[in-house]
This record gives structure tokens, C-alpha cells and sequence, in this order.
């Protein structure tokens, strides 16, 4: 591996970057006490923040370019001064133009992640990516319709994925959907009702692109810890149990979106402890 690039036999995957988000500890982890966070205070920012990166992964396989997840989209004209939005600027540093991706996959729905599906212009909404098919679950599509989970949970959906169903740009991924021939959906539900992982097969060796079954590096050991953002907690419980299990078992690198950039690495035991190991 170099830099910010990781290969799976004839698979490349290329992290890239719509920047930084930041929240308090008892803003994201609520039920966390923050004394509980002692042993864990180089997880966090400088001033004791929960901080994420906001990747893109770039994945070339089979001839084609898979971008998976599109960050929380352009800088609003009110606060320009944010730390994301820079995702475009990013393909740019790369050479890479929007018009080469053959797919957006999206792990799942939150604003997060679906920000730069779309831009408008002239009244329309356009995607960004215009050769692009836009795969999603169908469980999350449902999930973002859902009246009383919009303001909450989809608030950018009505802008971001709605519109790409008049589009005709869908493809829906249910249960282990193929993508390529080395790019399959593995559902990992409990973040959202659909959200999925991205298992890659080529020449023998295996990855996993993970979504947000993990935000930060001490929950590799503190399992349990859920979000505020995790829509059924018991459930992002046993998802997340399940996949460090595949993940150390399988010795498997992963690239994780919102981890350190550019979010490589792979899970590690050290005296009885589970540890990520940045690649």
C-alpha cells in the first residue's frame, strides 16, 4: 500500500476526502459517560472531540470506477468557512473528474453520505457524477420516505436521493447484491434499517469497506459504545460484534470511511484486546 491508495488483487481502492466533522463527546455518545473516555483520550481530537473524516472511496474493479459514499456536499453560502465540501477539490488534487465514475454505491442515506449525489442548476437537479448509477438499499430508500424519519435522520434525502428516482439512475442492493465481479453488498443493519458494507474478492485476497459500523478507533475494543446516530442500538450492537469478529478472524484490511485518514487498516489482538492497526 501506498499513501492513500490500498490494492485487493486487481482491485484498487483510493481514499479520498470531503473533509472533517467534529462533535462534543456527550453530543455524539450520550449515554457514554465521559470519564469512561480516560482510557481512550488519543482517539479523540486535540481539544477532546469525537472527530471524523469524511472519506470517499475510490474503487477502480473490472474496468470501472466505483465511488463509494459522497461526503455531506458543497460548503453553504452562509458558512463557507466549514471544514468539508471539499470532496470536488479532491478529485481535482487526483485527476480525477466526475465524469469518470461508472458508479456511486452508498454504504447508507445519512446526510453524510449522499451530499454530493446531486447539484442543482437552473431550477433541476443534475448529478455530479453524470455517467453514473446510483446503487442504495432499498431498505434505507424506504427508511428516507418514512415521514417521521425525514427531519431527523434524512433531512438532505428530499435534495440528495429523491430526486434520483425521477433521474432513472437507481439500482437497489437487497441482502449480498453483486456489483462487479469483485464487489458484493454485505448488509450490516443497525446505523440505519439498510446499511450495507462492501465485501471485494480478487485473485484470493479479500477487504471490507465499512460504512459507519465503527465512528472511532475505541469502539475496535468498546464494542458496545452506540451513537446517537445509530438508529437501532441493539442491533448496530450485533452488527458491529459480528463484523470484528469476521475482521480479525479473516485477517481482513478494511478501509473505513470515517476513521483516520485515509481509514486503512485492520483489526489486531494484543493481550486479550482488540486493536485497530492503521495500514
Amino acid at each position: 500500500m501506498a499513501g492513500n491508495v490500498m490494492t485487493v488483487g486487481n482491485v484498487s481502492i483510493t481514499s479520498l476526502s470531503d473533509g472533517l466533522l467534529e462533535f462534543d463527546l456527550c453530543n455524539f455518545f450520550p449515554s457514554i459517560p465521559e470519564e469512561n473516555w480516560q482510557p481512550y483520550r488519543d482517539h479523540l481530537s486535540r481539544e477532546g472531540k469525537v472527530s471524523f473524516n469524511l472519506a470517499a472511496f475510490l474503487i477502480r474493479s473490472d474496468g470501472k470506477n466505483i465511488l463509494v459514499d459522497t461526503g455531506l456536499g458543497p460548503k453553504p453560502d452562509d458558512a463557507p468557512e466549514t471544514p468539508w465540501g471539499e470532496l470536488l477539490n479532491d478529485f481535482q488534487a487526483h485527476g480525477i473528474s466526475p465524469g469518470e465514475i461508472d458508479a456511486v454505491v452508498m454504504t447508507h442515506l445519512h446526510r453524510d453520505h449522499v451530499g454530493w449525489n446531486l447539484q442543482s442548476a437552473d431550477g433541476k437537479y443534475v448529478p455530479t457524477f453524470p455517467n453514473a448509477r446510483y446503487w442504495m438499499s432499498r431498505g434505507d430508500w424506504e427508511a428516507c420516505h418514512d415521514p417521521a424519519l425525514v427531519e431527523g435522520r434524512f433531512p438532505n434525502a428530499p435534495q440528495c436521493v429523491w430526486p434520483l428516482e425521477d433521474l432513472g439512475l437507481i439500482e437497489f442492493m437487497e441482502g449480498e447484491t453483486q456489483i462487479t465481479s469483485e464487489l458484493t453488498s454485505l448488509p450490516s443493519p443497525g446505523h440505519t434499517p439498510g446499511h450495507m458494507s462492501i465485501v471485494i474478492r480478487s485473485q484470493g485476497e479479500s477487504a471490507l469497506v465499512l460504512g459507519d459500523v465503527l465512528h472511532n478507533t475505541a469502539q475496535v475494543h468498546e464494542q458496545d459504545w452506540v451513537s446517537r446516530a445509530d438508529m437501532d442500538a441493539a442491533q448496530a450492537r450485533a452488527t458491529r460484534g459480528s463484523l470484528l469478529d469476521r475482521m480479525e478472524q479473516e485477517g481482513l484490511p478494511v478501509a473505513a470511511v470515517h476513521l483516520p485518514a485515509p481509514g486503512f487498516g485492520k483489526i489486531v489482538r494484543l493481550e486479550g484486546r482488540r486493536y485497530w492497526q492503521s495500514l
